[in-house]
């Protein structure tokens, strides 16, 4: 009974790290390039009462029995599929069509990277995003500009007052990863590169190494998929329940033991 108890703990222990990771896709429904998360499990080690393949006879060998001792969170899964987009008419918005990322320097340098797209000028016409982190390449929009327009290459132009065509101010490059899950997610839509993600890919957009196009004047809707989100806090919430009345039967069965010592 003892080891009942600490395995349907175990459980209880795995399914509210499980609804945690539900609660936060919920809470980010509406961040803009949101990726959502999805809780991995695995079995815990397991007592060998009888090793599979040991001999019994000359002849036969044993079946084995194996008491397993639970389960445990081991990893939470991002998941890559693209949100949809949301026309906002703000000529600095972006949404990525497509696998890439913007990247974005940090104050203390460091690159980072996000699908968030919601950019404006800071007061030196600098493009940055909502925190004030500069988009790199580092592309400045003169005050008097008017008529931006973001190629779905990248490619920014405006409209300078004197001129009489359209100027190129830059363009803008994407990143890509051979492995998009391994990113660390550092908070403020950001993630960081790791050892699992593998180094940055960096192109202009519609590229050859499937960076993906811009979109301009729209957003990527977070991909949390709400009705999904509530199904999975209903199965975890379940789950919950049927370890903590393991726990229930376990004390029950252990406390008869105790009253027949007596």
């Amino acid at each position: 009974m003892i080891r009942a108890l600490y395995t349907a703990a175990s459980g209880m222990s795995a399914q509210q790290a499980n609804l945690d990771t539900v609660a936060n896709n919920l809470a980010n429904s509406a961040t803009a390039g949101f990726r959502r998360r999805r809780l991995q499990f695995e079995d815990m080690i397991y007592q060998n009462m009888i090793t599979p393949g040991s001999p019994e006879s000359q002849q036969t060998t044993a079946a084995g029995l194996q008491i397993g001792l639970g389960t445990r969170s081991a990893a939470t899964e991002m998941v890559m599929t693209q949100g949809d987009f949301n026309q906002t008419g703000n000529s600095l918005d972006l949404a990525i069509q497509g696998a890439g990322f913007f990247q974005i320097t940090r104050p203390d340098g460091t690159i980072a990277y996000t699908r968030a797209g919601n950019f404006h000028r800071n007061n030196q016409g600098t493009i940055v995003t909502a925190e004030g982190d500069t988009l790199l390449p580092s592309i400045t929009i003169p005050s008097n500009a008017t008529n931006i327009t973001i190629s779905q290459y990248g490619v920014i132009s405006a409209t300078i007052p004197g001129q009489a065509t359209p100027s190129q101010l830059g363009t803008i490059q994407l990143a890509t990863f051979a492995n998009p899950g391994g990113l660390n997610s550092i908070g403020g839509n950001l993630f960081q590169q790791t050892g699992s993600s593998g180094n940055a890919i960096t192109d202009v957009p519609g590229g050859n190494t499937g960076m993906g196009t811009l979109q301009q004047g729209y957003l990527e809707n977070s991909n949390v998929d709400v009705v999904a989100e509530f199904v999975q806090m209903i199965l975890a919430q379940r789950a919950y329940e049927s370890n903590s009345k393991v726990v229930h039967v376990a004390d029950d069965m252990y406390s008869q033991i105790n009253n027949m010592v007596r």
